[in-house]
């Protein structure tokens, strides 16, 4: 099927693919882009042939992007920034996270394809003929939703960006983790500074990339803070909130005994069993991640403690497979993200300019 569909695509110019891949990519379903491209473009295509395109370009982007195929403009040594001392010095960041995705599940495949054969055989008995035979699906997965994992690379600006995503496990976002840092020549920046959330699976990967620093994300570190303190002071609690106010402005800006020993105070003070184990829960998370915890480090080199850039492509590159209702086979799915990192990296124009070359 891939084979006939690879030459059905031959006969669309790569201008219309394009065109195709915007609107796919933009809209909020493929009937609507295809409604867009009538009315703005004078393209009629149909809204089967638009989803087979446009899932099908992304999936050539990501053997692209594999095959290192993908033209990137920067490296490393590019990403200049001023030091709060007043030094010029290059600087990246790189940074990973997880995000679930909503995903076709077997029973799901199972009802649809149920539904489709009912139909079809009243259709048939109508008319006198047989029951009808339906070719063979992809499986579909055990869960309604999937971790997707996305990488991405940046300056202090965020002027220059590369975002990899992947819909396999942690081996291959490590794979796309040195993949990056080796076409953007990480070890020339003069600082390499990684954030992540505290994940133990990803912070060994960051580990081995030998970076100049690596931090606990801030907005994770609260989360758990926040976490603490509504199991101990309960939901609307004033002096709860102070609490947590002073552990976060203690963890921002002084070392991490101080830190320690409030939390150490906090513990104590709690008498039952339920809230002792939501303190040492938090102690436990802290005193595990100590070497990662070092935000006022952080801030008077300059660097950032949040993720926030991390987060934004996540949100960016799941925009348009999260909209109500939808489902997608998880190849799809990772086809659609993979068009969107591509924008999101810049590479957007090159690719098509290549894609007319190669054409020719």
């Amino acid at each position: 099927m891939d084979r006939l569909l690879d030459v059905a695509e031959s006969a669309v110019s790569v201008g219309v693919r394009e065109l195709c891949c915007r609107e796919g990519t933009d809209s909020r379903s493929f009937a609507r882009a295809a409604e867009n491209l009538a009315k703005t473009a004078q393209l009629q295509v149909s809204e089967e042939t638009l989803r087979q395109v446009v899932e099908s370009e992304g999936k050539a982007v990501l053997r692209a992007a594999e095959e290192e195929q993908l033209e990137i403009d920067w490296s490393a040594s590019d990403c200049k920034t001023t030091t709060p001392q007043g030094q010029e010095v290059s600087r990246i960041y790189v940074s990973g996270d997880g995000v679930l995705v909503p995903v076709t599940t077997q029973a799901e495949k199972l009802k649809r394809r149920a539904t489709v054969l009912k139909k079809r055989w009243e259709k048939r008995a109508k008319r006198g003929q047989g029951r009808p035979r339906l070719g063979a699906v992809k499986r579909g997965a055990d869960r309604r939703y999937k971790q997707f994992n996305v990488v991405s690379f940046y300056d202090q600006e965020q002027k220059h960006r590369l975002v990899s995503v992947t819909r396999k496990d942690h081996r291959e976002s490590r794979k796309l983790l040195r993949r990056g840092a080796s076409q953007l020549r990480i070890r020339a920046a003069g600082e390499s500074v990684g954030l992540i959330d505290g994940a133990p699976t990803l912070r060994k990967q960051f580990e081995s990339l030998k970076l100049t620093g690596l931090g606990l994300d801030f907005y994770h570190f609260g989360e758990h803070v926040h976490e603490g303190r509504r199991q101990t002071f309960g939901e609307q609690n004033q002096q709860g909130d102070a609490w947590a106010a002073d552990v976060l402005h203690t963890a921002k800006h002084e070392e991490y005994g101080p830190l320690w020993d409030k939390l150490c105070t906090w513990r104590n003070g709690q008498r039952s069993k339920a809230k002792r184990d939501a303190a040492d829960d938090l102690q436990h998370f802290v005193a595990e991640r100590r070497p990662i915890i070092n935000y006022r480090q952080f801030q008077e080199r300059g660097w950032h403690i949040g993720s926030g850039p991390i987060e934004s492509m996540c949100k960016a590159t799941t925009q348009r497979i999260k909209g109500p209702g939808m489902r997608w086979d998880r190849d799809n799915a990772e086809a659609m993200m993979a068009l969107e990192a591509m924008r999101q990296s810049n590479q957007w124009d090159r690719y098509w300019v290549k894609a007319v070359c190669n054409n020719n």
